[in-house]
């Protein structure tokens, strides 16, 4: 709203005007224009690709259904399209890149047409999902750490915002290759506050949202993302997988999700987590 993201605090102010009825008056105009193909050609004019790849891509029956095929093949990829009809009910899987039940068909896909990866999007398009040549999932912190190498090399001891659920082997490495490694809070709206504050050049959580400052607006956008993964693994001669086995990795899980009944249980789970912890450590 008005070049910001709106969180915590605000957010609620936001809402109790909602639910007071607390709105302002006024006359404006609305107009219907047509952006996708100046959106598509926009990331033509700054990703260019040495050599066609082979990708695989689900939608999920999401948003990206209508423009993410086109703008691949628009790039010079060869597209293998799996659920890309717009359908709010999510016939085939839910759009949550994020978990791997979501990622079973997608998989098979890629494994079964020998594609050289496949891009998992969420429902609106602003989270990424990657697989490898072989079928393994790529997390959003092994990308951030090809994506930071990338960007280093062009920028030496730009920023790099990463969320606190990414594995220290990130900000080791953005270090390592000359950057400066800057934690955030988990969510999204945190990220994008911290990229403004910081004047980072990328950012990215692992739950997928990955923001391209440098050469693009600092916003979550996973098409681009897709389109910067792409023309990084068309300049080698190595496959998907072989370029992820050069980088650092650890073994972790997915995210875990655990539900509580009533709003702030979880803040006195975690306290009590901690005391045990400092029971065990101590």
């Amino acid at each position: 709203m008005a070049g910001e993201t709106l969180s915590g605090e605000r957010i609620q102010e936001l809402y109790q005007r909602i639910k007071n009825n607390d709105f302002n008056s006024g006359h404006g105009t609305s107009t219907k224009v047509d952006i996708e193909q100046d959106y598509i050609d926009h990331i033509k004019s700054d990703i260019k690709l040495d050599k066609p790849l082979n990708i695989v891509v689900d939608c999920g029956n999401g948003v990206a259904g209508n423009i993410a095929p086109k703008l691949f093949e628009q790039l010079g990829a060869n597209v293998t399209k799996l659920f890309c009809l717009i359908d709010g009910s999510f016939p085939n899987h839910h759009p949550d890149p994020s978990k791997l039940h979501n990622l079973v068909d997608i998989i098979k896909e890629v494994k079964d047409t020998g594609a050289d990866m496949g891009f998992a999007f969420d429902g609106d398009g602003d989270r990424l999902g990657l697989i490898d040549n072989k079928g393994n999932v790529i997390w959003a912190d092994r990308q951030m750490i090809l994506y930071s190498r990338d960007i280093l090399s062009r920028n030496p001891g730009a920023k790099i915002v990463f969320d606190v659920k990414c594995s220290s082997l990130l900000p080791k490495d953005i270090v390592e290759h000359g950057g400066e490694a800057i934690m955030s809070r988990t969510g999204h709206s945190f990220i994008k506050a911290k990229l403004k504050e910081t004047g980072a050049a990328l950012g990215g959580e692992m739950s997928g949202h990955i923001f391209f400052k440098e050469r693009w607006y600092g916003f979550d956008d996973a098409l681009y993302t897709g389109a910067r993964l792409l023309e990084i693994l068309s300049k080698t001669n190595k496959t998907c997988e072989q370029v992820f086995a050069d980088l650092p990795d650890s073994i972790n899980t997915p995210e875990i999700n655990i539900h509580f009944d009533e709003q702030g249980q979880q803040f006195d789970a975690m306290d009590k987590l901690a005391q045990n912890v400092l029971s065990i450590a101590f």
